[in-house]
């Protein structure tokens, strides 16, 4: 119990200083208040305090697949002008965040719990790739391609990641390609292969729940 209470602590003291360092070195746009208020709403404390991460310590079931647990400008509108927001990233064993981008922030990523193998590739076309393990951090910088991994047959990852926007955005590199109507043609001279074979990836795509 008390060391379950500890990382509880320790959980909510990473959340209070990631939101003062990403808000300190921000990109969304400042205003000229000191938040933005709903237009038909009554502002109180309720406005400022968001409830959606209560699960994770609630105890109840672990997620069988990869999950994410957003708190960005969608879901928590109070952080309207703030530049930063949150996101719990859940790692069952064996799976992935695939490959994708965060068009409008960077993303400080800290492992809580398991290891992850992850890493990015930049506009040289170099990939940085990293081993972590519970309490290291990482970076993933602004616009770059990046992806997470738990490679642990065994054992689940936690990850919390920061983000120095309320809407960061996240654009699937593999939806981008394969679900967007991109003509199969374009894409099969792009990668050098035969429409078939992009044929079965978009398929195969399709079939994921």
């Amino acid at each position: 119990m008390a060391s379950r209470t500890s990382t509880l602590k320790f959980f909510s003291l990473l959340i209070s200083s990631f939101a003062i360092v990403q808000m300190a070195t921000a990109g969304d746009p400042d205003i000229i208040t000191d938040f933005i208020a709903p237009p038909n709403g009554t502002v109180d404390g309720n406005f400022f305090t968001y409830t959606g991460f209560r699960v994770l310590v609630g105890g109840g079931p672990p997620p069988t697949a990869f999950k994410v647990l957003k708190a960005t400008l969608a879901e928590f509108p109070s952080l309207n002008g703030q530049s930063v927001s949150y996101a719990v990233l859940q790692f069952p064993s064996g799976t992935t965040n695939p490959p994708h981008t965060h068009p409008r922030s960077a993303e400080l990523l800290f492992l809580v719990g398991g290891t992850l193998e992850v890493g990015f590739v930049d506009t040289k076309n170099n990939l940085f790739t990293q081993t972590l393990q519970a309490g290291d951090l990482f970076v993933f910088p602004k616009g770059l391609a990046h992806f997470q991994f738990n490679a642990d047959s065994q054992n689940p990852a936690l990850a919390i990641s920061a983000f120095g926007s309320a809407n960061a955005g996240t654009v699937s590199i593999a939806s981008t390609l394969f679900a967007t109507g991109i003509d199969d043609n374009v894409l099969a001279i792009s990668f050098k292969t035969d429409v078939a074979t992009i044929e079965k990836l978009k398929a195969g795509l399709a079939a994921k729940p």
